[in-house]
């Protein structure tokens, strides 16, 4: 209840949809009654209009002044006002207030001014003045009113002899006869019963302390506060009643008149027990009754929203009126009909509350009153509920698409706006943003809404469990509105799904003289994770480092020297020194969650060189099984002879061949020098790593013979290998300058076209290798160990024995190929193919073997000096590097016989 009558009216959008303002006028809005069976006139404020609106009220009086009203005026002069749950705002006033023009004590006209402004300053106001008359007749000789803010009492004004006065119970009326005798005439004044003394006041000051006092052609009326300094908080029968005892009276030359002016209302009495409102209020209230030697009940009446009920109406809404003799009980069910809930948030949380607006009237008679109307106004609002709120998750995995649903709410509730992971956005820019948000209205008028989003969602986490599982998770936290009191609460909705969709990153890599080389392509789960090398986090290239990284979203590619501290030795043999380049992906903890090498072998000719001089220089590098190895510590056989040079990865050693400990020996074509690198754990007496390095010298000639392991009590790693990257393309003709995409397959061609095949070695950069077609055969699936098989290279060689002659083409140098030694052309008939008698239609892949030779070396080999290939050394020994091999096929190739079998076949094999 609001008595500033300064109202900020708030509407519930969607339960009061509003008009458009430039159609409307307030007057549309503002709606006039007569409640006379309550002895009120009521102006009703349609929230509609008053949307988001300041409201103030003032009461014109028959001279046309007008008095703004406020909390204070309203007490005493007789005005309520009120706002309900959408927002309404309704003025209520008693027939007998203070303004009220009166003719005959039976039809009042009440004038109000009503001010609208959309500032709370009041500027701009728009001014509404109203005036309702209502009749109302005959009055009981008291009526004792008992508004929601207010008490007020009207008894029938009359000249009594003094002698009744007397004979009445001398409590009453006796002590207040010297107060009236003493005064001058023609005063009127009040005198106060309290349980100690009497106060009696002048009019004016019985006005000063809050009371309205005022007198019609036949009435008293006396109204007071609840809370009047005079008042005193009587119990009867188990219920809290507000009293005020008073005699009023007036004085003239030849008499007193002298009138009780006693008012009683409740204070309490109202009970919620399971579900229901009880309301008791006691037959029998004393302090109106003084004086009486017996009464009796003629009217019991219950009301909601100022209307009378029947017997048929009380039974039709499920309420009960009973009357037990001492007590009148009223019970209404919690959410019946005439009252409304309400949301509220208290601490935070939400819930609600049920209210209902409901009067009673008692009418009784006596020996002294005769007849007495008691009316009560009770705004009735059941204490505040929690309501835990329930979300429902309807995700569905198959679809990859959360939906959660949160309700339900009153219609006073609405959604503000959403945090969907760490974005606040409204419901308008969720919508737009690609997220569904719906509100859904249920048939009891509640609320609910539902939010949709799918797992791709930038907003939506993605942990990877183990495997291929993964989780995704949709934190939302939704910000509620209450109106029109604008009270704001959230809530919280943690949803996961897992599914067993994760694709973990995987990687290839390959080395070149310089340089080894790891490329990782992404998955789904690995969005967060961050490459780290030895301990070192890849994100831009690094100069002390030497690393490259290129990263084009969907995989990256690194790139470090060879002799980079961020390779590690694995292991040492007799002529080689395996290096490995290892990767790991960590996530945001620093946990490692995958991880990846690549190890290449390289010649240990680049670790020892024995110059014409006798010098020998010796680089002893750390091998990574030995976590504990100080380079610096490497000594030679004579244990004087340190390193030159040291770092936390290598020793380099400069020694003559006839120092430090070193050994001659002699061959039949060589001398022959040797030492041992060796490194001892401090207190340990054998070597926990020795490294043999030997130098053989002949005539005009110096060579590296060996340098190795020999009984090297240190742990080893065994090396890994990874594939040669190699791709095998069709092209379009015989240029070799378009080719086929990987949508295009499969491949129609008709069964004599020729067919353009190329193969080329991906990533390297060395110039001095070459990729050598080893074997190329032709199958009816992508399985090249499938059967039946048409050769199309025979060790090296074209074939040219069958129908299906295969021609090779040269390479050039070219904008797109840096390297033509790295690529090879061939062009393969495409007579008919037979299986047993019958020519092959139908798909037919492609497939070869290869192998890199280095022409560098010009020693003989199996396989680099054969017939068709050039007289050049493979890169290593087959034997023994078999990642120097490798296979790759080609897609699909259609063949059909013309072109109407041709349509029909690449239609059903695309559609496969």
């Amino acid at each position: 209840m609001a008595f500033n009558l300064l109202l900020r009216v708030h509407v519930l959008l969607g339960v009061l949809a509003p008009e458009v303002w430039t159609h409307t006028t307030a007057a549309d809005f503002i709606t006039l009654d007569c409640v006379p069976a309550l002895s009120l006139a009521r102006i009703y404020l349609d929230a509609k209009h008053f949307l988001d609106k300041h409201v103030r009220f003032s009461a014109v009086d028959q001279y046309g002044r007008v008095l703004e009203i406020n909390e204070a005026l309203a007490v005493q002069c007789g005005y309520t006002i009120s706002t309900d749950f959408r927002g309404n705002i309704e003025f209520r006033a008693s027939l007998i207030s203070c303004y009220s023009q009166i003719v005959d004590d039976k039809n009042f006209t009440i004038t109000v001014q009503i001010d609208v402004s959309t500032t709370p300053d009041m500027r701009e106001v728009s001014s509404y003045v109203r005036a309702l008359s209502c009749s109302y007749f005959p009055w009981s000789p008291r009526e004792i009113l008992c508004e929601t803010n207010y008490m007020e009492v009207s008894v029938r004004r009359e000249i009594p002899g003094i002698k009744d006065y007397i004979q009445d119970q001398p409590d009453d009326w006796t002590d207040v006869l010297p107060e009236a005798a003493s005064v001058a005439a023609s005063i009127w004044q009040v005198v106060f019963h309290l349980p100690s003394a009497k106060r009696a006041m002048l009019v004016s000051e019985a006005q000063n302390a809050g009371y309205g006092i005022n007198t019609t052609d036949s009435r008293i009326l006396l109204r007071a506060p609840f809370n009047a300094s005079e008042a005193r908080e009587t119990n009867i029968s188990g219920v809290t009643f507000s009293v005020v005892r008073s005699s009023t009276f007036y004085k003239q030359r030849w008499m007193i008149l002298l009138v009780d002016t006693a008012v009683a209302c409740p204070v309490d009495g109202i009970e919620y027990i399971n579900n229901t409102i009880i309301w008791s209020i006691p037959k029998s209230i004393t302090p109106l009754q003084a004086g009486a030697r017996y009464f009796n009940d003629s009217r019991v009446v219950m009301g909601v929203n100022f209307q009378e009920l029947t017997s048929t109406d009380i039974s039709k809404r499920q309420y009960n009126l009973s009357d037990d003799g001492k007590v009148i009980a009223v019970q209404i069910p919690i959410g019946d009909e005439g009252g409304y809930f309400k949301s509220h948030v208290t601490k935070g949380e939400y819930g609600t509350t049920y209210s209902i607006n409901v009067f009673f009237e008692h009418q009784w008679n006596d020996n002294r009153w005769g007849a007495t109307k008691h009316t009560i106004i009770k705004e009735m609002t059941t204490p505040f509920k929690h309501h835990p709120l329930i979300i429902t998750n309807n995700t569905i995995p198959s679809k990859k698409l959360f939906n959660v649903t949160i309700g339900t709410f009153l219609q006073d509730t609405k959604l503000v706006n959403l945090t969907i992971g760490s974005e606040i956005l409204t419901v308008t820019d969720a919508n737009e943003q690609g997220y569904n948000i719906s509100e859904m209205k249920h048939p009891n008028g509640s609320t609910s809404y539902t939010v949709t989003v799918p797992f791709d969602d930038p907003n939506v986490k993605k942990k990877h469990d183990t495997g291929v599982n993964r989780t995704y998770t949709l934190s939302i936290t939704y910000k509620f509105q209450v109106i029109p009191q604008n009270q704001t609460f959230t809530a919280t909705a943690i949803i996961s799904c897992p599914l067993p969709d994760a694709v973990l990153p995987d990687a290839i890599g390959y080395c070149d003289n310089d340089h080894l080389y790891l490329t990782v392509t992404r998955g789904n789960i690995d969005e967060d994770w961050i490459p780290y090398i030895s301990n070192i986090q890849l994100t831009m290239p690094s100069q002390s480092s030497g690393y490259t990284l290129q990263d084009n979203g969907t995989s990256f590619r690194v790139k470090v020297p060879r002799f980079s501290s961020l390779v590690s030795y694995e292991s040492l043999r007799s002529s080689d020194l395996m290096i490995t380049l290892p990767l790991d992906m960590k996530d945001s903890d620093g946990l490692t969650k995958r991880s990846f090498s690549i190890s290449c072998s390289y010649s240990s000719q680049d670790l020892i060189a024995c110059l014409p001089n006798g010098t020998v220089v010796v680089t002893a590098v750390k091998l990574a099984g030995m976590p504990d190895m100080d380079p610096s510590q490497f000594v030679l056989r004579d244990k004087n002879c340190r390193p030159t040079a040291a770092t936390e990865e290598r020793a380099t050693f400069i020694f003559n061949v006839d120092t430090c400990g070193t050994i001659r020996k002699f061959d039949q074509m060589a001398m022959i020098y040797e030492n041992d690198v060796l490194y001892f754990r401090p207190g340990m007496a054998n070597p926990a790593y020795q490294l043999k390095c030997s130098c053989w010298y002949t005539i005009n000639e110096t060579i590296v013979f060996q340098y190795g392991f020999e009984n090297n009590s240190a742990p080893t790693i065994q090396p890994g290998f990874g594939p040669l990257a190699l791709v095998m393309r069709v092209c379009k003709d015989w240029t070799y300058s378009d080719f086929y995409e990987n949508t295009e397959y499969p491949i129609a061609r008709y069964l004599k076209d020729p067919l353009y095949l190329e193969v080329e070695l991906l990533y390297s950069e060395d110039p001095e290798i070459e990729l050598f077609l080893e074997n190329c055969w032709s199958t009816a699936s992508s399985d090249p160990s499938s059967s039946p098989q048409w050769d199309v290279v025979i060790n090296s060689c074209e074939n040219t024995k069958d129908t299906h002659e295969t021609i090779f083409h040269p390479v050039t140098d070219n904008l797109r190929i840096k390297f033509s030694n790295h690529v090879k052309r061939f062009e393969v008939k495409m007579f008919t193919f037979m299986h047993d008698t019958n020519a092959l239609l139908g798909q037919v892949y492609f497939h070869c073997s290869v192998v890199i030779c280095d022409s560098r070396d010009r020693t003989s080999d199996k396989h680099c000096a054969r017939k068709c290939i050039p007289d050049k050394q493979r890169f290593g020994r087959s034997a023994e590097f078999h990642y120097l091999h490798g296979h790759v096929s080609s897609g699909a190739i259609l063949l059909v016989a013309d072109k109407t079998v041709q349509d029909e076949r690449v239609t059903k094999y695309k559609a496969d």
